[in-house]
């Protein structure tokens, strides 16, 4: 049992997503990209690798630095290319047959794939091809598109992928290996990241710049929305086979999921940050002693707001950064006991302090409730808390793991009415044409929005044809229950 999983009140985002071409530590590189990476995903990790004659696969529950640091290990991965995945579980379940990346034998030769993402309609799909007589090993949504790649009459190889892909919906990042071919591949609207690094005479794909920056790599550029990017002996080739569209990747990378040492959108994750700090501290502005935030994520935001209200920022809350897996039962005293596995006030500094509380989100509450009564029986006179986005009124479909509605505190609830659930003072939120300005556009353009946001605004640029996270149909993808891996 993962305690944390239990406890912890944040938004989780599905996996990170890394592949190499020609490079003689292949695999070792990867291990430490996916390390980089580990924050998008800990339940699982794969990697996959090619040595011009033969595919290679080790697969592990557990976190990446548990699993692939020892020579043993990256000795079983021979090859110049690679690919790797870490995976948390929004379709299906967290089992050992789900973990990627995902191998099959084709006509053609072997493919591996890993995916970062969601796809709405891979239920819709899925069924039609189980009914033609289709055979599925996981509960993944990610195999859906292994098998439209295998049923795929094209004769090339990348044909066979555009074939595949032209059938699924939904914000994804995929990166394949061929026998001869590295491909990455990003949905229209760019919803889930993308990026191209080149470290000498080799180019890597991975889900965010940190992983780059982890193997001394070169930052290229982002993957487009809607293009496919291949890389072979011959070099680098583009595809752009989707009908344009605007682009419009996923806001929370912005101000949640990215590393804040990551770049973004041609900016650091940490400025932007910073900014919906500032932008915070112009629109709601509370006179107090000290400025602090909910570790790690809210620091960025909360720096910015003590920047703009020039009010000391002072680290009010410590974050314990070694919770791992336990084998506590999660009875009822643990989980009010919970909280302080990870979270402990500073009572030196904010005793008989009025303190703004500046955090990224609120989800259900459970969390910012513990923390600010913590906060409270520590010793401060008054706990004001500051959000650095928009309410959270709608679930996601495309790769964050969120609750349903009935789960979400801003769905259900008004501001006065949170305020009062959590305990503070007073609660605000950044409004969403701020957090708009504080990326750098005058406010939101409503007819052609510049990111996905349907978890502030319900707008959807992808209709959820299988209503994912909706009904238990969506996670009883298969009969054969493996929970135990």
């Amino acid at each position: 049992m993962y305690l944390g999983a239990v406890l912890d009140d944040r938004l989780r985002e599905e996996c990170g997503v890394f592949g190499i071409y020609n490079h003689k530590d292949a695999a070792a590189l990867t291990a430490l990209g996916l390390h980089a990476l580990q924050h998008r995903g800990q339940e699982a990790c794969g990697i996959n690798t090619f040595d011009g004659k033969n595919f290679y696969s080790v697969k592990r529950r557990g976190l990446v630095g548990d699993n692939f640091t020892s020579e043993k290990i990256i000795k079983q991965l021979p090859g110049n290319a690679a690919i790797g995945h870490n995976r948390y579980s929004t379709t299906g379940l967290p089992i050992v047959r789900n973990i990627q990346p995902f191998f099959a034998d084709l006509h053609l030769g072997g493919i591996s794939i890993a995916h970062n993402g969601n796809l709405t309609n891979a239920i819709h799909i899925r069924e039609q091809m189980v009914k033609d007589g289709a055979i599925f090993q996981t509960t993944s949504d990610t195999e859906t598109v292994v098998q439209l790649i295998a049923k795929s009459r094209r004769a090339k190889i990348l044909d066979k992928i555009i074939d595949a892909i032209f059938q699924v919906q939904g914000g994804y990042a995929m990166v394949m290996l061929s026998n001869k071919k590295l491909i990455g591949i990003r949905d229209p609207y760019g919803i889930r990241p993308l990026v191209l690094g080149r470290l000498g005479d080799s180019y890597i794909f991975a889900s965010e710049t940190c992983a780059l920056d982890i193997i001394g790599a070169e930052f290229v550029r982002e993957v487009e929305n809607g293009e496919i990017v291949i890389i072979n002996k011959d070099g680098v080739e583009s595809v752009k086979p989707f009908p344009k569209q605007n682009a419009r990747p996923c806001i929370f990378e912005y101000i949640y999921f990215s590393r804040p040492d990551s770049i973004v959108g041609g900016k650091g994750v940490y400025d932007y940050r910073k900014n919906l700090g500032r932008q915070l501290a112009i629109e709601s502005p509370t006179d107090a002693d000290l400025i602090s935030a909910v570790p790690d994520s809210g620091n960025p935001a909360a720096i910015g707001y003590a920047e703009q209200s020039k009010i000391q920022f002072d680290m009010g809350i410590i974050r314990n950064h070694y919770v791992g897996r336990t084998f506590i039962e999660p009875t009822q005293q643990i989980r009010q006991l919970g909280v302080k596995l990870k979270h402990n006030p500073n009572k030196a500094a904010i005793k008989n302090k009025t303190v703004v509380l500046v955090d990224d989100s609120i989800v259900r509450g459970t969390t910012s409730k513990k923390i600010v009564s913590m906060l409270y029986d520590a010793g401060a006179k008054e706990v004001h808390m500051k959000i650095s986005s928009p309410p959270i009124k709608y679930p996601d479909y495309y790769g964050i793991d969120t609750p349903n509605v009935s789960e979400l505190l801003a769905a259900n609830n008004s501001i006065e009415e949170m305020r009062k659930i959590i305990g503070v003072k007073t609660l605000a939120f950044l409004s969403i044409d701020g957090v708009y300005k504080a990326l750098g556009h005058e406010k939101r353009n409503n007819e052609n929005p510049q990111f996905t946001d349907h978890c502030f605004t319900g707008d959807y640029p992808v209709k959820p044809t299988d209503l994912k996270n909706q009904s238990e149909k969506n996670n009883q993808l298969s009969l054969l229950s493996n929970v135990a891996g």
